[in-house]
């Protein structure tokens, strides 16, 4: 059970937590027997395989349906595309004549029209905007992909775009900015990082999944194996609750919902001890997804935003 004491503060905030966050437990999908069944033959047999089909798994995201308000959307900005490896990013702005650039990184299974409302609320503070598709999300190219890979992806967007006053990343999103680090403006940093509803550490996520599939240790230390032969580094070190050092920012946000339902509250709390400087800025009754949509959210960053003097 993820619980916290209501009576702790974080870092600079001064207002009361919300009530305690219910027992985190993910929704159980239809068909997750068949496919437990499936990974216990396959660990059975062999460990390798076992951890070849988790791997594609956990690495390949659902394409889900478009819907009219994402049409609607999209029908507002200007796309583009910018230059990636295995072909062009689908990208797209709002606003154009905007001061600052605010670039849009969205999480697993969401794409750029997810950020609509979002978008739309920064544009009547000014901003000009920016989102894209990563990699095998959206419009953009790809059937699988990694939070090393998602990272570079969002570096190829910052780079095509130069000067980017701050950026907004949810969930995958946020991971993948700040614990690879992505970095802006040539190496000199964000003047503003806003970070929602994000996983504070990566085991932690790859735990949660081998706990809905019910994967074996050993099936487990070969992923971990995999990723430190294939990047050089452990799961460990691209969590955020680790990237305080390494992000280049003036100033953190960070937004979390008590009862966000895909990433423990307790996660952003374990960030929020580790990353001095950084706001928290904790939310009630809002869930992983609804924060994006919340007017109250979307004016207390917009608020954030503003440079100071």
């Amino acid at each position: 059970m993820n619980t916290f004491s209501p009576a702790y503060e974080c870092m600079s905030r001064r207002e009361p937590l919300p009530a305690t966050p219910a027992e985190f437990r993910y929704a159980e999908p239809p068909g997750i027997e068949f496919v437990r069944l499936k990974f216990r033959v396959l660990a059975a047999v062999s460990t390798e395989w076992a951890f070849r089909e988790a791997w594609r798994l956990f690495c390949t995201p659902r394409r889900l349906p478009r819907k009219k308000w994402e049409d609607a959307t999209l029908a507002t900005a200007r796309a583009f595309r910018v230059p990636f490896e295995g072909g062009g990013l689908a990208a797209y702005e709002w606003n154009p004549a905007g001061q600052r650039t605010v670039l849009l990184v969205h999480g697993w299974e969401h794409r750029a029209s997810f950020w609509g409302v979002f978008a739309d609320g920064l544009v009547r503070g000014g901003y000009r905007v920016v989102a894209f598709d990563g990699p095998a999300h959206g419009d953009s190219p790809g059937r699988s992909t990694t939070l090393p890979q998602f990272g570079r992806a969002t570096q190829a967007v910052a780079d095509y775009l130069g000067q980017v006053w701050a950026v907004v990343g949810h969930s995958f999103g946020a991971a993948t900015t700040a614990g690879l680090p992505v970095q802006f403006n040539q190496g000199q940093g964000l003047a503003r990082l806003v970070l929602m509803s994000a996983p504070g550490s990566t085991p932690a996520v790859a735990q949660r999944f081998a706990d809905l599939l019910h994967l074996p240790p050993t099936v487990m230390a070969r992923m971990a194996r995999h990723v430190r032969e294939q990047h050089g580094r452990d799961a460990e070190s691209f969590s955020l609750t680790q990237a305080a050092p390494h992000v280049r920012a003036e100033q953190v946000l960070l937004l979390h919902d008590c009862q966000d339902e895909s990433v423990p509250f307790s996660e952003a709390q374990q960030v929020a001890r580790n990353w001095p400087g950084l706001r928290f800025h904790p939310t009630s009754g809002l869930g992983h997804n609804r924060i994006m949509r919340d007017q109250d959210v979307i004016r207390t960053v917009v608020g954030f935003l503003q440079p100071e003097g």
